[in-house]
């Protein structure tokens, strides 16, 4: 069975659908909103990510996020990878991009990396930050020679709204999958979003919504962009959440997390079972202003299937109807150049 049908068949059966597995602690960043790093932990063993990983694949899952810290400062990556594809898991990895290089590249493209998301938060590095596009843009460039599908992903606040905005340009002008989200709740699982930002941000999002129906390659699905607006404007979202159960993430000391923000029960992955994963299927106190979007995600997936298709599906079919008429209205406007060049001189 292919990935798509073993997906669709998740939603509906008891067994989980994806692993976020922290291959390190360390980053060779510090970008001032992120609490997921920690330089004094060293990298796990490939022995021990190999015996996660397995594991990971023995509850059920079919795919695995590696993520950090900063995955690509392990020195382990490819392999880890490989392994990840020998055991048929379809493997994504989230990088800020800058340990990328043409021949790391082509190393995990041939160990059968299935996606690459790379983080950026706005075109020109700043003190808070130095996770920029523009910094960015020659990785990219090895990144299109290759065959690996990626996407350039921001984090969407205040003080990166109005390069936000150019981020998604420049990834539009490419034909690069683009997004910027709400970033994360902090640990106190507040927004960080004051209450004059508030009209701003929920206008950006619906620029993606926007721009998404008119054909552009926006990278988040229809139902999220609606939650975001949800957030944004104080209205409530009704979904269960689905963390632990068809979705959990695994630390780099092997510790089994609810999820990024909800770091219980810190239990050893491998005494999980899937009872325990079963046990997780409820409501969460936590849930109310979530912004783990992975986990909103797969958990509006799982609730609600058909809904959630038909609402991506819809969008989708807009999307390519409006490329479909951006393609002809392109080569219509072709046809008349060349006629007009051709006519007498």
């Amino acid at each position: 069975m292919t990935f798509w049908p073993k997906m669709l068949k998740r939603a509906f059966d008891r067994e989980p659908i994806a692993c976020h597995l922290y291959v390190t602690d360390q980053c060779n960043l510090d970008c001032h909103y992120c609490t997921e790093y920690d330089n004094s932990v060293p990298h796990p063993s490939l022995k021990d990510l190999k015996r996660w990983i397995r594991k990971i694949k023995d509850l059920g899952c079919i795919r695995v996020g590696l993520q950090g810290g900063e995955p690509l400062l392990h020195p382990d990556i490819v392999e880890v990878v490989r392994y990840c594809k020998d055991l048929r898991l379809r493997t994504s990895l989230s990088t800020n991009g800058f340990k990328l290089t043409p021949e790391l590249i082509q190393a995990l493209e041939e160990a059968g990396l299935d996606a690459l998301q790379v983080s950026v938060d706005r075109m020109t590095p700043v003190p808070s930050t130095r996770k920029a596009l523009k910094t960015l843009i020659p990785k990219l460039e090895h990144l299109r020679r290759s065959r690996i599908p990626y996407h350039i992903s921001g984090v969407l606040f205040s003080e990166t709204l109005a390069e936000s905005r150019q981020v998604l340009e420049y990834g539009f002008s490419k034909g690069i999958s683009t997004h910027a989200r709400l970033v994360h709740a902090g640990p106190d699982g507040g927004m960080r979003v004051g209450a004059g930002e508030k009209a701003a941000l929920a206008s950006f999002v619906d620029s993606m919504i926007e721009a998404k129906r008119g054909g552009k390659r926006v990278h988040t699905t229809g139902p999220i962009l609606d939650y975001q607006k949800a957030l944004l404007n104080g209205g409530g979202v009704d979904w269960t959440c689905v963390a632990g159960y068809k979705y959990f993430f695994v630390s780099a000391k092997g510790e089994f997390w609810l999820c990024s923000t909800n770091r219980r029960p810190a239990l050893d992955i491998m005494s999980v079972t899937p009872d325990l994963l079963r046990s997780y299927f409820h409501k969460k106190a936590c849930q109310a202003g979530c912004g783990v979007y992975c986990i909103v995600e797969t958990s509006m997936f799982c609730n609600h299937p058909v809904r959630f298709l038909l609402h991506e599906g819809r969008d989708r079919l807009r999307q390519g109807m409006a490329r479909l008429w951006a393609g002809k209205a392109a080569s219509r406007s072709l046809t008349q150049v060349e006629g007009d060049s051709s006519g007498p001189g």
